[in-house]
C-alpha cells in the first residue's frame, strides 16, 4: 500500500491496534531489499523441533543450546532454501529454526515482479503440505502431491500450520545485517535462559508506581530496595566530566545503590552501559511499549538471568518507534526521580 492509498483509506480504518505484522507504509516489497522475516506456528505450538543443550554451555561447545529439528521441522527449513530455485531473484542468507516459530534473512537482489508477501505465501502454502501429512496424516496421492483434502481430520481449533501474516524487517543501517544474523544464532540461549528463569522474562503489566501504571521485564523485587538512585546527567558535559559522573554513579552503585535511569543523554547511556559492564543491578526506563510476547533486548539477557536488572516501559507498544520528544524525556525523568522516592539525587551537571 502507497502512502496516498494509505491517506485514503485511514479515516476508515477505525482507531489504530498495536500489529507486529503490519507493512510498512509506502514500501513496494518488490525492490532490492533485505528482510529480516518471523513467522509463528498457529497456536504457538512446538511442531518444529525440541530445545536441546544448557542455557550455561560456552558458544561452540557440544552442549551449547540448539533447536532439534522434528521431521516437519526438517520439511520447513528445507522448503526455505529452496526459495531461491522457485524465486531466483532472492538469496537466502540465513535461517534459525525454533520450536515455535522460525526467523529468516532474505535478500531480494533484483526487482520482483511481485510482492515479498506471495513468496511468503507460497512457502506456507507448500509447508502446510507437510504439516497434513505428517501432523494431521492426511494421505498423499500415488503421484506425491496431496490429494484433495479430508477436512475433518482438520485441528479445529488451530487450522494450519502458520498464524496468520508474519513480521518483517527491512535493513536500514551499517552493521545491522551482522546483529541480525548474531540474533538468529542467539536465539536457542535466549529460549534456554528464558526457560531457565522464566519469572525474570515474562512482561508483566499493572505495575503502578507514583500513579504510573507501567508493563515490566526482569527482576520486579529491586523496586523494593531501600536505595535507589536516578542517573541523570546534562547534556552539556565534556568527555572528562562523563567520565567522572560514570566513576561516581559507579562507586555509589557499589556501595548498595540501585542506579535508576531512561538513560536519555550521552553521559546517562555511559553510566548505564558500564554499570551493566560491571554487572551492577539497574532499572532501566524504556518510552517503547511490551505486547504479551515482548523480550529484552540481546545485551540484556544475561543482566535479566542473573536478576539484576529490570526494565520498565509506561507507555502502550507501538507497531512503529516515534522520536523522543522534550516532554516525553521530562515524563520519564519525573517517574525515574518518583521510583527513586521523589528526590533527583543523583543529578551531574557541567557546573560541578
Amino acid at each position: 500500500m502507497d502512502k496516498e492509498e494509505y491517506a485514503r483509506k485511514k479515516p476508515f480504518a477505525g482507531p489504530a491496534k498495536p500489529s507486529m505484522l503490519r507493512r510498512r507504509v509506502g514500501h513496494d516489497y518488490q525492490s532490492r531489499r533485505v528482510y529480516l522475516i518471523t513467522m509463528t506456528i498457529e497456536g504457538r505450538r512446538p511442531l518444529l523441533g525440541r530445545l536441546a543443550g544448557d542455557a550455561d554451555a560456552p558458544a561452540g561447545s557440544a552442549s551449547e543450546p540448539r533447536v532439534e529439528p522434528s521431521e516437519l521441522g526438517l520439511r520447513v527449513q528445507e522448503e526455505w532454501f529452496a526459495v531461491s530455485a522457485y524465486h531466483p531473484e532472492v538469496s537466502v542468507i540465513a535461517f534459525q529454526l525454533m520450536p515455535d516459530h522460525l526467523h529468516g534473512i532474505l535478500f531480494v537482489q533484483a526487482e520482483m515482479a511481485q510482492h515479498l508477501g506471495m513468496i511468503i505465501k507460497g512457502f506456507k502454502a507448500s509447508t502446510n503440505k507437510h504439516y497434513r501429512r505428517l501432523v494431521l496424516h492426511q494421505p498423499s496421492s500415488p503421484s506425491g502431491r496431496t490429494g484433495k483434502r479430508d477436512r475433518s481430520l482438520d485441528d479445529r481449533e488451530h487450522g494450519l500450520l502458520w498464524a496468520q501474516g508474519y513480521n518483517d524487517h527491512i535493513l536500514e543501517g551499517y552493521g545491522e545485517l551482522e546483529r541480525w544474523k548474531a540474533y538468529l544464532h542467539d536465539n536457542p540461549r535466549r529460549l534456554a535462559v528464558r526457560r531457565a528463569h522464566p519469572d525474570f522474562f515474562c512482561v508483566r503489566f499493572g505495575i503502578t508506581i507514583g500513579g504510573q501504571s507501567f508493563a515490566a521485564i526482569g527482576n520486579r523485587f529491586l523496586l523494593s530496595h531501600p536505595q535507589k538512585l536516578q542517573v541523570q546527567c546534562s547534556r552539556s558535559l565534556t568527555d572528562e566530566q562523563r567520565a567522572q559522573a560514570v566513576e561516581s554513579f559507579l562507586a555509589k552503585a557499589r556501595k548498595g545503590s540501585i542506579l535508576v535511569s531512561p538513560a536519555i543523554s550521552k553521559g546517562e547511556q555511559e553510566v548505564m552501559r558500564a554499570a551493566l559492564d560491571a554487572r551492577l543491578p539497574l532499572i532501566f526506563l524504556t518510552p517503547w511499549g511490551f505486547n504479551t510476547f515482548s523480550r529484552p533486548g540481546h545485551q540484556y539477557y544475561e543482566a535479566c538471568a542473573e536478576g539484576r536488572f529490570l526494565i520498565l516501559a509506561p507507555w502502550e507498544h507501538q507497531n512503529r518507534r516515534i522520536p523522543l520528544t522534550r516532554p516525553m524525556c521530562l515524563a520519564l525523568n519525573g517517574m525515574a526521580r518518583d521510583i527513586c522516592g521523589g528526590e533527583a539525587s543523583g543529578t551531574a551537571t557541567a557546573s560541578q
